[in-house]
């Protein structure tokens, strides 16, 4: 059992700056973030096992945010930068207990365990 408690969204303007945070109880093979738009489907956004040895990243958020975590905490981070109003989303961390590879890191159905979400705003 996996425990994951999401932290840091909130509004910030274009060009800004956010860092997500997701505290894990339990042990995960790789971990992830996930974000749904209002009136969208849930999509991937960026994936890392946990061992640091693979990450995914949704081709529009390539460059612009950085997914690490800090093994000490056990928490799972997302550096989200030069955020954009599309960016606008409630974001959601998943773990699996699997080792993902890099070709299944944005499928949802790959992730076991889910956090409750935190939303992120990008006002323009």
């Amino acid at each position: 059992q996996v425990q994951l408690v999401e932290s840091g969204g909130g509004l910030v303007q274009v060009g800004g700056s956010l860092r997500l945070s997701c505290a894990a109880s339990g042990r995960a093979g790789t971990m992830g973030w996930f974000r749904q738009a209002p009136g969208k489907e849930r999509e991937s956004v960026a994936a890392m096992r946990w061992s640091g040895s693979t990450t995914y990243y949704e081709d529009s958020v390539k460059g612009r945010f950085t997914i690490s975590r800090d093994k000490t905490k056990n928490t799972l981070y997302l550096q989200m930068n030069s955020l954009k109003p599309e960016d606008t989303a409630v974001y959601y961390c998943a773990a699996s207990v699997r080792n993902l590879i890099h070709s299944s890191m944005y499928d949802q159905g790959q992730y076991e365990y889910w956090g409750q979400g935190t939303q992120v705003t990008v006002s323009s």
